[in-house]
């Protein structure tokens, strides 16, 4: 039993790892990682190495399944590059796993939150662990001081010093001291986080805000992909015209719609609504009339399509005032890979956040938000309300949304996100969410609530990613030191 022990640790992680990357279930995570952590620290061969890294390729596979919009060889590929990440901080935990005590129960959670902080930078902050505590609001409140990194620390901590204790015992001089050390932390992390919800004020300012969204049925199947294309004939210009004035007409009428039942601010979602570049002067004229006419903000998620150009779409985001201004206009800065990438024109100029009398607004589209140190621009220019259009698959739609209330917390703004597909939702600046509505659900997908409005200075905003670069230095010089020491 006992040598078949790593090898059922390690199916166990694995599994788990697997059903957490899907689905946020908190104590899962924990366990996961504890578990994969004593396979790492059992296994001693390099076959039983291959075996891990195969355990949690495997994992990974099938935890990312749906939530990339690629398939074949290149998914594949792309989760191995994954799975051989993910198992770096095994490696070096594994490398130094000779020392004992405290520094060594450290080095593990350091390491964990430096391969996230890389593979965020190189990539996105998908994936991070700190996302799978969704729900555990005290603890989520640990990243309005150190950002997801503080969440990932104290998993992986919690792995390091509970599989000390198993291997070794819970007595005070062998893995007790650890796991003491780490409970006390854990708890004043938690009271911490519910003492800070428990404070949180309910007689700030509100505003009314809707988002809406387009008609089903205008559009046949894979028309509004080949107008985003820029794949639309001489032809056809006139008919696909008379289809985009319509989609107008509509995203027009539901403003004024909302506005005349008490919104302040009306947010469209992302790509929704699609206009021809040399259509898009009239159609914003008309859209800031409405703005002017209701005396309502408008934040417009729209797509101008430049036909017969290499790079014919434009992902923008504008924002017109109760004075029919515009305000802010905004291109998105980070496509997804794939289809969106190949077709966008990207963005370059940052975060805006402009002054208007409901306060200072800001915004950004999407996939711009799951780069914590990005939107940290927005913290920064201490915005009162953030706007974010999204537009996903029903594959990721609780998990996007998820990500983007870490957003709100780390940042200390309300979120107004309106979505095409997926999840439209209002959020406090302590990550709690307000209202939500599925665009999958049947009926109306209009969202309608009442949103605290002002800014919540955070750590996190002024200091950002700073914890997590600490690590980093840790690692490196725990790493060195080590080395120096076999010399």
């Amino acid at each position: 039993m006992t040598q078949a022990l790593p090898w059922i640790s390690l199916i166990t992680g694995a599994s788990l790892l697997a059903i957490v990357t899907r689905v946020a279930v908190p104590p899962l995570t924990w366990f996961s990682l504890l578990f994969l952590l004593h396979a790492s620290r059992s296994v001693t061969t390099t076959a039983g190495a291959a075996c891990f890294w195969v355990a949690v390729y495997v994992a990974t596979a099938i935890g990312w399944r749906g939530n990339m919009p690629i398939s074949g060889p290149l998914y594949l590929g792309t989760t191995a590059v994954i799975a051989t990440v993910t198992t770096l901080p095994f490696l070096v935990d594994r490398i130094a796993f000779q020392r004992t005590g405290f520094t060594a129960v450290v080095l593990f959670p350091m390491a964990f939150v430096a391969m996230e902080l890389v593979r965020s930078r190189l990539g996105s902050s998908w994936g991070s662990i700190a996302y799978t505590q969704y729900g555990a609001l005290p603890l989520m409140q640990l990243t309005a001081f150190v950002g997801i990194w503080g969440i990932t620390f104290v998993i992986a901590w919690f792995a390091s010093a509970g599989e000390l204790a198993f291997r070794n015992g819970v007595a005070w001089s062998a893995g007790g001291k650890a796991m003491a050390v780490f409970a006390a932390v854990a708890a004043i992390v938690w009271s911490a986080g519910a003492i800070r919800l428990a404070l949180a004020p309910t007689d700030r300012p509100s505003m009314r805000v809707a988002t809406i969204n387009r008609p089903l049925d205008l559009f046949a199947p894979g028309e509004m992909t080949r107008i985003a294309e820029g794949r639309v004939s001489p032809a056809e210009r006139a008919s696909f015209g008379d289809k985009l004035v319509r989609l107008h007409d509509a995203f027009l009428d539901g403003t004024r719609r909302e506005a005349r039942a008490g919104a302040r601010l009306v947010v469209w979602p992302e790509q929704n609504l699609l206009v021809f570049k040399d259509d898009e002067a009239a159609f914003l004229e008309r859209a800031t009339q409405v703005a002017a006419s209701e005396r309502i903000y408008i934040a417009i998620g729209m797509g101008t399509v430049h036909l017969g150009e290499p790079l014919p779409f434009e992902n923008k985001l504008v924002l017109v005032d109760p004075d029919g201004h515009i305000e802010m206009s905004y291109r998105k800065e980070h496509p997804v890979m794939g289809w969106e990438a190949g077709i966008m024109r990207v963005g370059t100029g940052g975060i805006q956040v402009r002054a208007t009398r409901a306060g200072r607004i800001g915004g950004a589209i999407c996939f711009d938000a799951d780069f914590p140190e990005f939107i940290r621009q927005a913290g920064r220019g201490g915005t009162d309300i953030f706007v974010l259009p999204t537009n996903e698959w029903r594959g990721i739609k609780d998990l996007h949304l998820q990500m983007h209330v870490f957003r709100a917390i780390e940042n200390g703004m309300p979120v107004v996100r309106a979505a095409a597909v997926g999840l439209s939702a209002a959020i406090d600046p302590w990550g709690r969410v307000l209202a939500v509505s599925d665009h999958f659900a049947p009926g109306d997908t209009t969202l309608v609530a009442q949103l605290p409005v002002g800014h919540i200075p955070t750590l996190y905003s002024r200091v950002g990613d700073l914890f997590a670069w600490l690590c980093v230095a840790g690692v490196v010089t725990m790493l060195a030191h080590f080395c120096t020491r076999l010399i």
